[in-house]
């Protein structure tokens, strides 16, 4: 089974920006992604990237974040522009994201890493 190991969350202010990196042990997945969870809310899908290299994103990232990943260094990346405080939250990268890698709350079938917290300050 893969094993992720996020990192690069931090904290920043309003309109600001970070990148996560996720590294994979292994990169067989077809469709790999982000979510993310803020406290007393449900985990929701944010970006997801396929085989192919066709990405999907969140109507509320679209123009904001950036799906990346780097096949030769088994990496995974997200670029968040324009932060806003509605985008703090645990940030988690996923493998074996199931079905057609559109964005959709987690089903159940997502190889998860440990997570990255994201702050934001307004």
């Amino acid at each position: 089974q893969v094993q992720l190991v996020e990192s690069g969350g931090g904290s920043v202010q309003a309109g600001g920006s970070l990148r996560l990196s996720c590294a994979a042990s292994a990169y067989s997945s077809y469709c790999m992604g982000w979510f993310r969870q803020a406290p007393g809310k449900e985990r929701e899908g944010v970006a997801n990237i396929n085989s192919d290299g066709m990405t999907y994103y969140a109507d509320s990232v679209k123009g904001r974040f950036t799906i990346s990943k780097d096949n030769a260094k088994n990496t995974l990346y997200l670029q968040m522009n324009s932060l806003n405080p509605e985008d703090a939250a645990m940030y988690y990268c996923a493998a074996d994201v199931p079905g057609d890698c559109f964005v959709r709350r987690p089903s159940g079938g997502e190889v998860w890493g440990q997570g990255t917290q994201v702050t934001v300050s307004s």
